[in-house]
């Protein structure tokens, strides 16, 4: 196998997404767990960069890294958080989870190492995202439309709740 440009891409963003995701799961503080998930989330949007998926990847960065990591954070900082420190996990059960990280990704390498998909379409990503919206906008415009509202029910829902609970606390003082 040669060492190609597209290839060395894909080693450093497929390294930075699977060491964002660890460091996400070690760190101890709740706000640096979501920066390295925003790392996360960014090492993806590259992985679909190079898969020739643009659209998808500016929606990943746009959706994931800017919308809900932000949700996430304001969640966390206008919530009453304790950030106590919680005591570290026994050797044996580290290494019972690590050992089960490696069966997995054993099992998943045996998996695809011979797979075969067949004959490949060359020519996906050319126009991918007026395909995308040409699809979107004509056959599938009410299911968008039924998302967004959805959406927008599950907005007002938290709304009333979150003032709900206010009010109740203002009941108890």
């Amino acid at each position: 196998m040669s060492l190609t440009g597209e290839f060395l891409a894909f080693i450093v963003l497929a390294i930075s997404a699977i060491g964002g995701g660890i460091l996400m799961l070690n760190l101890q503080k709740v706000v640096h767990m979501v920066i390295a998930l925003v790392f996360t989330f960014i090492s993806i949007a590259g992985l679909y960069v190079l898969l020739h998926a643009e659209f998808v990847a500016v929606v990943q960065v746009l959706i994931y890294s800017g919308a809900i990591t932000i949700l996430m954070l304001f969640g966390i900082m206008l919530t009453r958080h304790n950030d106590t420190n919680e005591q570290k996990t026994s050797v044996g059960r580290q290494v019972l989870v690590i050992g089960g990280i490696v069966a997995f990704a054993v099992a998943i390498y045996l998996g695809i190492y011979d797979l075969d998909f067949g004959q490949q379409a060359t020519d996906l990503h050319v126009k991918n995202t007026e395909q995308i919206g040409i699809e979107l906008y004509s056959k599938y415009v009410i299911p968008f439309e039924l998302t967004s509202v959805v959406l927008l029910v599950a907005l007002v829902g938290s709304i009333i709740l979150a003032k709900k609970d206010d009010e109740e606390e203002a009941e108890k003082e």
